[in-house]
């Protein structure tokens, strides 16, 4: 029996009912929309309780298996000058150069040094991403992780004897576990009105972009290299008030140089890739409703064994609450990965770098040469 006050196993909160072992889970907590949003509320401020112990568990992704070589000396990133650890962490990584876009307002960790002569650089992989700032006091990791979701780590530019990768908790989750994403560690890629220093005009909104955003909504704040045709878009371009997509007339579409917009000698390269941009996009969100998925399932279980455990319930089988959860989440999940809502395209795009051909020559490949990473770029994203 749950006691008045008695912490409730499934919404972490005490009990304002006493229940008996045969009440239902829906009666305990007064109704199912209470328990799902008691369970949402307790992700944001239980990720350290069991299951998840976000803060303890043991990490397994690319930024932690780059951790143990570089704490057992098989692995030794080299420092230059100019860039610090940036291209010797993309090489250890196996991250690519062409896959560097920019990002020139102040919405991350070192905003100080962020702006439109000084962009944020954000290079990826499939599990992994590197933001570099010019002069800045660390790179930025974060990475798919297959316990936690998403993970984030920081690595000094300081030139010592050993390059060391640190585990980030509270200082990154504060934005990328918030309340916009459900209380959940998660990559944020925003479009924002931004003005003439890089700080985003609040006023005006801002867009969480994903592959189904329309691309009149895309990249406000960001540079944008390479051709959308017809199609207009946020990029390259500052704003003084406060605006709206459909106020917008950007004159600065179709750009391959973006040497007058700021030194892009000081970048590994000088591109900031329409379709590296569009990729990021899809990816970032995938990435998110993969964690999701895993950690609601992860939840949802836990929660009724708990139950179980407490109401000394022995039925085999899971409940219909248990299994919504878990439902929600993959179908959310498999809807996306089919692009649902995938936003449509009304004239061809391109890049400007080598970053198309690079990301679909990567495979794999099925017996007729086909492969997921065909690009369409015509009506849609990619060609499967």
């Amino acid at each position: 029996m749950l006691k008045i006050g008695q912490v409730c196993p499934v919404s972490r909160r005490n009990c304002p009912i006493e229940a008996e072992a045969g009440l239902t889970i829906m009666k305990i907590t007064l109704s199912g929309t209470m328990l799902l949003a008691a369970s949402a509320m307790a992700f944001a401020a239980d990720l350290d309780a069991p299951p998840i112990k976000y803060g303890f568990a043991t990490e397994n992704n690319a930024a932690s298996r780059l951790i143990d070589k570089l704490e057992s000396g098989r692995s030794s990133p080299k420092h230059e000058p100019k860039f610090g650890y940036l291209r010797g962490l993309l090489k250890e990584l196996n991250v690519p150069e062409s896959s560097q876009v920019l990002v020139f307002s102040k919405t991350s960790l070192q905003r100080s040094r962020i702006g439109p002569p000084t962009p944020r650089a954000i290079y990826f992989n499939d599990d992994v991403y590197v933001g570099y700032c010019q002069n800045g006091d660390v790179l930025e990791i974060s990475a798919a992780d297959a316990n936690l979701g998403t993970a984030f780590y920081t690595l000094s530019q300081k030139d010592t004897t050993r390059a060391r990768i640190t585990r980030r908790g509270d200082s990154c989750l504060i934005c990328h576990a918030s309340s916009q994403n459900q209380g959940l560690p998660s990559h944020v890629i925003r479009s924002v009105f931004s003005d003439s220093s890089g700080r985003p005009i609040l006023a005006s909104g801002t867009y969480r972009i994903d592959q189904t955003s329309p691309i009149k909504q895309r990249w406000g704040g960001w540079y944008v290299s390479g051709n959308s045709g017809k199609q207009s878009h946020m990029g390259n371009i500052t704003f003084s008030e406060r605006s709206s997509p459909e106020d917008v007339e950007n004159d600065e579409l179709n750009v391959n140089d973006l040497s007058r917009f700021f030194k892009t000698g000081n970048y590994p390269t000088p591109h900031s890739d329409l379709v590296a941009l569009m990729v990021l996009e899809h990816q970032a969100q995938m990435h998110n409703l993969l964690a999701r998925a895993g950690i609601v399932t992860r939840q949802a279980l836990y929660d009724e064994a708990e139950l179980n455990k407490a109401l000394d319930r022995r039925e085999p089988g899971h409940t219909e609450s248990t299994l919504g959860r878990i439902r929600s989440a993959g179908e959310a999940l498999v809807k996306y990965m089919l692009f649902s809502g995938e936003t449509e395209l009304t004239g061809k795009l391109s890049g400007s770098s080598s970053f198309a051909a690079e990301f679909a020559q990567r495979g794999p490949f099925d017996t007729r040469g086909r492969s997921l990473r065909e690009f369409a770029l015509a009506t849609r994203m990619f060609k499967y």
